[in-house]
């Protein structure tokens, strides 16, 4: 019997029999273990609500608050240079001495000149109070003087001349001694000691103050309502060096009053105090100028923000399963996106692996930088 019925199993009409593996097959391609697919790995972020800083960033330049070069206003030999390249000087401090000699002697001259011309004047001035009584009573006469009167007049004009020649001579002994006119830093030596220099000739050397200093920096004219509207307010600039460092605070001290037609952008300058020196002349910083404080912004990180040809989206993880949802980005902020609607304060949103989501499927949460097991 046993061996009848396998006989007759093996000789099925083949109709039947394909019948038969159809349905196993379908039994085996229903099996739920195998038809959902592994959860997709995924790092993630809480959408969270604070203040943000609304912020304009550009590139700008340091440039010192004043630049000055220093030149000779006497001619004479250099014969003594009283700093060093790259030092700090204060307003008033020696920096050159030209030989003074020459203006010394000029000076005494003058002063010889003064006391001369003054003690003639002494005696025209006697003369002109004696001729007063004198022709009074027809002792002199009139034309005498008249001629008095002119004599001291024209002495008093002379030493009036000798004083400003004696200030003149005086002025050109101090400027032989030339000093700092503002405070800051020294540049390269131009003139050494032994060197003829010329009046209002080659400057001697620059110097540059830097505390405080500026940052220049253009921006879109698109900006400028905004800027305009806060700018009664101080309004903060942030800066860093573009080859990195520490970062400065400071205040926005000018805005241009023309858009520069040919960039459309407009010029601003930043205060910065530089205490530590911090900023150099002529380097080139990140510059952040900050408006207004968005307070209760949604805050979410930039790359969790995906674009597609239909508009902007995220994927929201809810109960370890990943929905796509729309949203509107007001703006971005370094590595955070302000979201104007689409999600919420607390939500969990991915912000890599994407790529391979959808919506419905199961995500596993990678587990942040330092810990050791992933989490779902």
């Amino acid at each position: 019997m046993k061996y009848r019925f396998l006989r007759h199993t093996l000789h099925l009409p083949r109709p039947v029999a394909a019948t038969i593996g159809l349905v196993a097959l379908a039994v085996a391609c229903s099996d739920p273990a195998k038809e959902a697919p592994p959860p997709v790995p995924v790092s993630v972020a809480i959408v969270q609500q604070r203040p943000m800083p609304f912020e304009i960033d550009a590139t700008g330049t340091v440039e010192p608050l004043q630049s000055v070069s220093v030149m000779a206003q006497v001619n004479g030999i250099l014969t003594h240079v009283a700093f060093r390249e790259g030092d700090e000087v204060q307003r008033g401090q020696v920096l050159f001495q030209i030989d003074p000699r020459p203006y010394q002697a000029a000076l005494q001259q003058a002063q010889g000149v003064l006391a001369k011309d003054r003690a003639q004047l002494v005696t025209a001035q006697q003369d002109e109070k004696r001729f007063a009584q004198l022709v009074k009573q027809d002792y002199v006469t009139t034309q005498q003087y008249d001629q008095a009167v002119a004599n001291a007049a024209s002495l008093t004009a002379t030493v009036s001349s000798d004083q400003a020649a004696v200030e003149q001579a005086r002025l050109n002994v101090e400027y032989a001694t030339i000093r700092a006119p503002i405070s800051g830093r020294a540049g390269s030596l131009l003139m050494k000691e032994g060197n003829l220099v010329k009046a209002d000739g080659a400057p001697l050397v620059v110097i540059n103050q830097i505390r405080p200093i500026l940052v220049r920096f253009a921006v879109p004219s698109s900006n400028l309502t905004n800027i305009r509207k806060y700018n009664g307010n101080t309004l903060p600039i942030t800066v860093q060096p573009v080859s990195g460092g520490p970062t400065s605070q400071g205040t926005m001290s000018f805005l241009d009053n023309a858009v520069d037609t040919t960039t459309g952008t407009i010029l601003l300058k930043g205060r910065f105090d530089n205490t530590n020196a911090t900023l150099w002349p002529g380097e080139f910083v990140n510059a952040a100028l900050q408006l207004y404080v968005q307070q209760d912004a949604l805050v979410a990180p930039a790359p969790a923000v995906v674009q597609s040809q239909t508009g902007t989206y995220v994927f929201v993880v809810k109960g370890g399963t990943a929905t796509q949802r729309e949203v509107k980005v007001q703006r971005t902020a370094g590595n955070d996106a302000i979201i104007a609607s689409g999600v919420a304060a607390g939500d969990t949103v991915v912000t890599d692996g994407q790529l391979r989501l959808v919506t419905g499927l199961k995500v596993q949460i990678k587990a942040p930088p330092g810990t050791d097991q992933p989490r779902s």
